[in-house]
């Protein structure tokens, strides 16, 4: 039950009541000035909701994709681990123990890096990240010291390149998301539809019982921006906000490396 509570919080916030008390204002003006109109109900569909759903989906998608990066990540980052503790000839090495830090710092790195704020700080984190990588690779190298064969070197060396390839994937998703201009109509449509909608909601107020005449504002409020809270919660799936991000927790993925 509180993870629900939680869960309805996030997409039930501030904006939902500023928004649903001005959609009431809005309609108790236009009844009693007597602004009535009769608006298509298509339009909402048309011009908000449809948008809406568009970038839900678009940002779930891009939230799957980068689970799927994450995962190739984290796997070849185990793989690597288990490569310089398993096919060395020399088991008296700290190959396995200097990877294992390596990736570590790589994740925290990566977590830092899309958490930041400011552009320098996205840039430094990203410079040392790609250190790590070099080291890493470095790292593989020198399992020909302790036995290993050119052939599974190569192997290794190719299991760094695609935790590069996996974490370049995620830096773009994490970048490039739903188009800025899409965003900026929905949350204007949506901002402002109940409250141009006043003297619709008012021509209705004779289709209600006593007390009910508001039902239809708060509804449209509550609907239009909750469907706004989620898609700026799955608009940044590493931004640890919301129930459905991404967690780059570098101490799980560590404690599979024994």
């Amino acid at each position: 039950m509180p993870r629900v509570l939680r869960s309805f919080f996030l997409i039930i916030n501030y904006k939902t009541l500023i928004i649903t008390a001005l959609a009431v204002i809005s309609t108790y003006v236009c009844y009693h000035l007597g602004f009535l109109a009769k608006f298509p109900d298509m339009l909402v569909g048309v011009a908000i909701v449809f948008p809406v759903v568009f970038s839900i989906s678009a940002a779930y998608t891009r939230r799957e994709t980068a689970l799927q990066r994450f995962s190739d990540f984290k796997g070849h980052a185990i793989a690597i681990y288990f490569a310089t503790r398993d096919w060395t000839s020399d088991k008296d090495n700290e190959l396995p123990t200097r990877t294992r830090e390596l990736v570590r710092d790589l994740l925290v790195r990566i977590r830092y890096m899309f958490n930041a704020d400011h552009e320098k700080e996205w840039a430094e984190n990203e410079k040392k990240i790609y250190e790590l990588f070099s080291k890493l690779s470095a790292l593989t190298m020198e399992m020909r010291q302790h036995g290993v064969q050119s052939g599974e070197i190569s192997r290794v060396s190719q299991y760094v390149s695609k935790m590069i390839i996996a974490f370049d994937n995620l830096k773009i998703i994490h970048t490039y998301r739903t188009p800025v201009t899409l965003r900026a109509y929905s949350k204007v449509f949506i901002y402002i539809f109940p409250i141009i909608y006043g003297p619709y909601f008012a021509s209705t107020f004779k289709d209600y019982s006593a007390h009910l005449e508001y039902v239809m504002p708060i509804l449209y409020s509550f609907i239009l921006v909750s469907l706004d809270n989620i898609q700026d919660h799955l608009e940044n799936p590493f931004d640890d906000v919301g129930e459905d991000d991404i967690r780059i927790e570098e101490q799980e993925i560590i404690a599979l490396m024994k």
